[in-house]
């Protein structure tokens, strides 16, 4: 309880104050002895400053560290986390690249073949294949494109490892102030995401990329990578690579390209499909001036060299290729297939076209279309021209390649009309009949099937010659019944339309339908002097080594008819032009033959001349099958056939069609079919009502005669390139199946339409009058 009674205030030991007793006695007495307990310490004034001092150094240096202390912490913890995050890395690298095949199997994949068309001169016609043009090495570009290049996507693509430290920097704080000016992946690293990766944006791929890139780098010197980078970068409409580009936007080489151009190529980088001069000009002009200030800052160009480039006109290009040319390289690139199989290699196509006549051609049917054809409801053409051996030297398959690649010419399949009748004539000439064989221009029933000629009048006796020149139904029609429609079908493929042709009485006036191209060929042996013109457009193929790989043989073709019957057709068909259907066709200076043909109700006009050079086949017409408005052989095709073959013949000096010398006899004329003459009473018949001229029209033909059941799994397969048969056996042709005078068939030149009112009959007046 006496502890409770205690202070509560705890005794410090001091020393006394008294002097004598500090220096008598030292000693402390059992009163200064605390027990269980510390001593006090004596205190005085003099200690209060110096524990004073000590309490503001020890403030301040509280203060020093509490002011430098978070920018350590935060710069140890980076180091740490630094540390880890490579080590984090590092691992993601070795986790990933271990993914990857070893780097002993990789290997640059192939680019893409390329089929390089040329024409007869060496002139590009234009690039075939997945990327559109060849490989150019660096020397063979233009300087300006690598500069180009580099200036807007990689400056120090000759001085980094693969990847560019300063780039990322640089693309990473461009991409925080809003102004990504450059893409922080360098060349190298582009060039290895497009030979090896998907464009998908992950961390896999971009470690993925980053070591592609510095193999590259091992394997290949600057240059080679700067080269396969151009070769095979995508500059849009679906154009890779530098010369692809090139031809697509501004139709010239990379190797001619210029300061501007090179702005513009490398500026499509970018944004390819937006920026593409095909879609938007302006934006590809505007992106082509960053390029320029960029190589102005490398100290690529000079300012006046700037200034010159900018005072060029923008460059605008089509939404697709454009030119007729590319009418034939398509066909080429048929060709191709057919004659060596799947291109796996780069290759060099000659082909037989001269773009001088490409562009003559083209430009015939544009002046020809843009000035009548609106008005006359003509909206396409075709053109095929080729020389006496089947090489076609122009080819135009339609108005607008950009707006349909359609190839008219080759693929379109048209009823040729009255230009069909050459080869009923030359067959009536084989079998007997002569030029001056007399004929009879009345009304002729054929089964069911009354022909009529386009002006619905009919002119009495006439020559056969004369029949031809004035295109006259009725003769075209009796001449086929006398001859056999299997000899006319015969004919016309031996001399080289490979269509099925349909051998009825009805093929005198074109019923069957056959391309431009393949009628054209078939006109050619009347140029030629009777030998076959085979239609090709491929004169060789080499490798990227310059071997031949392919290389055409016509140069011996088989004689399809006989000098006579040429000579004789060529007198014949020459009238046409003279005096007859295709006076529009006529040349200065220049003897040419042809024929006009016309379609039912004005669908399709065609003209098919020749000249001792050059045989040419013109149509006109629309795609959908509309009529035009009275648009006959005649007219618009004969008039784009003399402006093309006036410019096509220019240089050439005029010589005489083949047979115009004479010296061919024809053979003894067959019996000739009796006639009954045309009595007073048949001419007076047409003018007074209500008497009728009698029903006396040639029998049909027998259907066992015409008729062959014949399947299609029966018909041989023959490639086009093959003769049908010997020189002289006109039945040695396969005949195709169909049905004569088992059904009606309608007539097919203009106005030639098959109706219940009887045809306007030759009266006295017309006698009279010469009409």
């Amino acid at each position: 309880m006496a502890a409770k009674g205690k202070s509560r205030h705890r005794i410090e030991p001091s020393f006394e104050d008294d002097e004598d007793r500090f220096e008598d006695d030292l000693r402390l007495g059992s009163d200064d002895r605390v027990v269980g307990g510390r001593p006090k310490r004596k205190s005085g004034p003099a200690k209060k400053p110096a524990a004073s001092s000590s309490r503001r150094k020890s403030k301040t240096r509280r203060q020093s560290r509490g002011l430098f202390a978070p920018v350590r912490s935060l710069l140890y913890w980076c180091l740490v986390l630094g540390i880890w995050a490579g080590i984090g890395i590092g691992g993601l690298v070795l986790y990933y690249g271990a993914q990857m095949p070893a780097a002993s199997a990789w290997a640059i994949p192939d680019r893409p073949p390329n089929i390089k068309i040329v024409s007869t001169n060496g002139s590009v016609i234009a690039n075939r294949g997945a990327t559109g043009g060849e490989a150019l090495s660096l020397e063979e570009m233009s300087p300006y494109i690598p500069q180009a290049v580099m200036a807007i996507e990689d400056r120090r693509f000759y001085s980094h490892f693969g990847v560019d430290p300063f780039g990322l920097a640089r693309a990473f704080i461009n991409n925080l102030t809003g102004q990504p000016i450059q893409g922080g992946s360098t060349i190298t690293q582009q060039l290895a995401k497009n030979l090896f990766l998907s464009p998908e944006r992950t961390f896999e791929r971009k470690i993925q990329e980053v070591l592609l890139a510095f193999w590259l780098e091992h394997k290949f010197n600057k240059d080679q990578i700067l080269a396969m980078y151009l070769n095979r970068v995508f500059f849009g409409s679906n154009a890779y690579g530098v010369e692809a580009a090139s031809r697509r936007y501004f139709n010239t080489s990379a190797r001619e390209v210029n300061l501007g151009q090179a702005a513009l190529l490398a500026g499509l980088l970018k944004a390819p499909s937006r920026l593409s001069p095909a879609r938007d000009p302006e934006a590809a002009e505007a992106r082509a001036q960053v390029v320029l200030g960029a190589m102005q800052e490398e100290g690529y160009v000079t300012e006046d060299e700037i200034k010159s480039a900018m005072s060029q006109p923008p460059t605008k290009a089509r939404s697709y290729w454009s030119g007729a040319e590319h009418y034939a390289a398509d066909m080429v690139l048929d060709e191709v297939t057919k004659l060596v199989g799947e291109v796996k290699q780069d290759i060099v196509v000659e082909t037989t076209i001269d773009l001088s006549l490409e562009r003559k051609a083209e430009e015939a049917l544009t002046d020809i279309l843009e000035g009548d054809g609106e008005k006359l409801n003509a909206s396409q053409a075709a053109l095929v021209s080729m020389d006496a051996t089947g090489a076609i030297r122009a080819l135009v398959g339609g108005k607008d390649y950009a707006q349909s690649q359609f190839n008219r010419a080759v693929t379109a399949k048209r009823q040729p009309g009255s230009a069909f009748k050459p080869f009923v004539y030359a067959a009536a000439l084989e079998a007997g009949i002569r030029p001056d064989s007399i004929r009879n221009d009345a009304p002729v029933r054929i089964g069911k099937w009354t022909p009529e000629n386009y002006d619905q009048k009919y002119r009495g006796e006439v020559t056969v010659s004369s029949a031809l020149a004035q295109s006259l139904n009725t003769i075209a029609a009796q001449l086929v019944m006398e001859v056999g429609p299997q000899e006319v079908v015969s004919l016309a493929h031996r001399m080289g339309i490979e269509q099925e042709l349909q051998p009825n009485a009805s093929i005198a006036l074109g019923t069957s339908e056959v391309p431009l191209v393949e009628l054209t060929a078939a006109y050619a042996p009347f140029m030629n002097g009777g030998y076959k013109a085979t239609p090709h457009i491929v004169r060789r193929i080499l490798d990227a080594e310059g071997n031949t790989i392919y290389e055409t043989g016509y140069d011996s073709p088989p004689r399809v008819l006989s000098e006579t019957v040429v000579a004789t057709m060529n007198s014949m068909l020459t009238r046409v032009i003279e005096n007859g259907t295709g006076k529009a066709a006529k040349l200065k200076d220049w003897q040419a033959a042809g024929k006009t043909g016309t379609t039912q109700s004005f669908r399709d006009a065609l003209f098919v001349g020749y000249t001792s050079v050059m045989t040419t086949g013109i149509w006109f017409g629309n795609d959908d099958g509309t009529s035009m408005k009275k648009v006959t052989g005649g007219g618009l095709p004969a008039k784009a056939w003399k402006d093309y073959m006036t410019a096509a013949l220019d240089g050439y000096s005029p010589t005489p069609l083949f047979g115009s010398h004479g010296g061919f006899d024809l053979p003894p004329a067959s019996i000739e079919p009796e006639r009954e003459p045309t009595s007073i009473g048949d001419i007076i018949s047409g003018v007074l009502p209500g008497v009728g001229r009698r029903d006396n029209y040639p029998a049909p033909p027998a259907a066992d005669v015409y008729q062959e059941d014949v399947s299609q799994g029966e018909m041989p397969i023959r490639d086009y390139r093959e003769y049908r048969g010997p020189y002289d056996d006109f039945g040695g042709a396969p005949v195709p199946p169909a049905d004569v005078g088992g059904r009606p068939m309608p007539p097919v030149d203009a106005g030639a339409t098959a109706s219940t009112r009887p045809p306007r009959q030759t009266t006295l007046y017309d006698l009279i009058m010469g009409q």
